[in-house]
């Protein structure tokens, strides 16, 4: 961990990020059962466990690796989970290629939760992004 005032703050947005990416991970595998009925070529459930999966790995990736790389897909986990559960709340796309059509225009209280969890990650981890310090360049001769 870096040195200085910015380290409790690191510490911080570390524990929410994982925090948010597992919550989401844990409803996400929580619900993965009763949206296995929903199909296209691609089931609704599989890709709630795809979603479970990739926020668990993101979770363990930004409290263990502590790298931009690592924070960063943990911001695109959480950003596209989040993006994804506002478009089939609001906007019906209908079924998209191999995808089913996941449209539910009301907020369930799993929704409220994820919703919540997926915004604490993106903070987070934005965070984690925009205030990382940058290492001096070498200079080449």
């Amino acid at each position: 961990m870096r040195s200085g005032t910015g380290a409790p703050a690191e510490g911080a947005a570390r524990l929410l990020a994982a925090a948010g990416l597992a919550l989401d991970a844990y409803v996400h595998a929580r619900l993965a059962g009763r949206y296995d009925v929903i199909t296209a070529t691609i089931g609704q459930g599989l890709l709630f466990r795809v979603e479970a999966a990739l926020a668990a790995l993101a979770a363990l990736l930004v409290l263990v690796v502590r790298r931009p790389a690592a924070d960063a897909f943990a911001c695109l986990v959480a950003a596209g989970g989040l993006a994804l559960l506002l478009l089939y709340t609001y906007v019906d796309v209908g079924p998209l290629g191999p995808l089913p059509d996941m449209y539910e225009p009301f907020l369930t209280g799993d929704k409220q939760l994820t919703l919540v969890a997926q915004t604490v990650a993106v903070l987070a981890t934005g965070y984690l992004l925009l205030t990382r310090e940058r290492s001096p360049r070498r200079h080449r001769r």
